[in-house]
């Protein structure tokens, strides 16, 4: 890339590099997490990827030869390909343990990755987590709001309806953004062939990467619906422990997150079926063959989207804050539901999503619901694609989707 959009979370790295010997940064390929660290790093740190199979071996084959010729401060790329490298990396570490930002690693692999870090670097290392650009990112817009604001709300123009449903088809990936003439499908499909023959190879012994592939294009058409493992393994033809041990590759590799229904009491979170979103819009249009702004806005999947791309800013802004989401789906027995829940310093944030320009009464109904069921929900937001802010009634708002960039 011959430019660079700044980052929402450059701060907290800046933060974390002053306070932990070692940094830890995971996202999708293609994110920009090696080139946010060669923003922020290149004259203080050195540079070196495990994606090249000659370095590599020689750090499988002699790790500690191979620190000794990468000597901290130093920026190793893609180290889950050589894990075994983080035990050698603990020892270099307590050895100098007051030295902050020594080594800074990054990788897409989240499940593998963390496995290794929370058995070889456990205090030793923060770890963040890189999304493609948020919205805010991508119209280059100053953060003045947050999704648990209460007050001085601000919000910008709005994008029109064209702009949005490009927005959607061409997703948040940094290169799509910064190259606008690229095609957009040429490009989608060398990522899925990319993420396919690295990621899936090394996460699961795939047999058969096309069957996988129409595994993905299965379940991006059931984009913000509840996951039904069996109905998926039927329609496809596959074993249900087939299809879990293949949605858990995906959430490993940041394609795709899982928000299960908020209730009281925790365990039951854990045994109800989730919604599943993808984290990228571009990815499911790709997937899912739309192409065209007005056919995604007023197709079946274009409510769905919309509700995606809410929880995926959301997922978004806590991750570029250096914490993990706290998001749910809502749902009663009677069929009243809330398209995101999000918990945040022990209060509640019911969030609900509508393509639609204008406002209607009916829209908030059951924000409305929840927020009368649960004392500790503090603010309600009901997001439409266009209109202006506004209070409906008390502790329930509808904002406009462009508020959302001010995160």
């Amino acid at each position: 890339m011959n430019k660079y959009l700044p980052r929402r979370i450059e701060p907290v790295f800046a933060s974390c590099l002053k306070e932990f010997p070692c940094v830890v940064v995971t996202g999708p390929r293609q994110s920009g997490k090696t080139t946010l660290a060669r923003h922020v790093l290149q004259k203080s740190h050195s540079f070196v990827s495990l994606d090249e199979p000659d370095v590599r071996v020689i750090a499988k084959n002699d790790p500690r030869s191979f620190l000794e010729t990468y000597t901290p401060p130093v920026v190793i790329d893609e180290i889950q390909y050589v894990p075994e490298l983080l035990n050698y990396i603990k020892k270099q570490i307590d050895e100098k343990r007051s030295r902050k930002g020594q080594y800074i690693l990054t990788g897409s692999q989240m499940f593998p990755l963390m496995a290794n870090v929370s058995e070889s670097l456990a205090g030793r290392a923060a770890v963040l987590t890189l999304l493609p650009l948020s919205w805010g990112e991508r119209l280059k817009r100053e953060v003045s709001s947050s999704p648990v604001d209460n007050q001085d709300l601000r919000c910008p123009d709005r994008p029109d309806r064209k702009m949005l449903g490009e927005g959607l088809l061409r997703g948040g990936f940094p290169e799509l953004s910064i190259e606008p003439d690229r095609d957009v499908r040429r490009w989608y499909s060398s990522y899925v062939q990319t993420y396919l023959e690295r990621d899936i190879r090394n996460l699961r012994n795939v047999g058969d990467m096309e069957e996988f592939q129409r595994f993905m294009r299965s379940l991006a058409a059931r984009n913000g619906q509840l996951l039904n493992m069996a109905e998926l393994g039927r329609d496809l033809g596959v074993a249900l422990n087939t299809v879990k041990a293949w949605i858990s590759v995906l959430v490993a590799s940041h394609q795709i997150v899982l928000l299960r229904p908020y209730f009281r009491n925790i365990g039951k979170r854990l045994v109800k079926s989730p919604r599943v979103y993808f984290l990228d819009s571009g990815l499911v249009c790709y997937l899912t063959g739309i192409h065209d702004p007005e056919h995604l806005l007023n197709g079946p999947m274009g409510g769905a989207l919309f509700e995606s791309e809410l929880v995926t800013e959301l997922t978004k802004w806590a991750c570029n804050r250096g914490e993990q989401p706290s998001l749910y789906s809502w749902r009663t027995s009677d069929g009243r539901e809330v398209d995101c829940v999000m918990e945040y310093e022990g209060s509640l944030w019911p969030f609900e999503a509508k393509l639609a320009a204008t406002y209607k009464s009916e829209f908030s109904r059951n924000v409305d619901c929840f927020m009368s069921l649960f004392k500790d929900a503090v603010l309600g937001r009901v997001v439409c694609s266009g209109g202006n802010l506004m209070n409906v009634r008390d502790k329930v708002a509808a904002v406009p989707f462009s508020w959302l960039s001010t995160w």
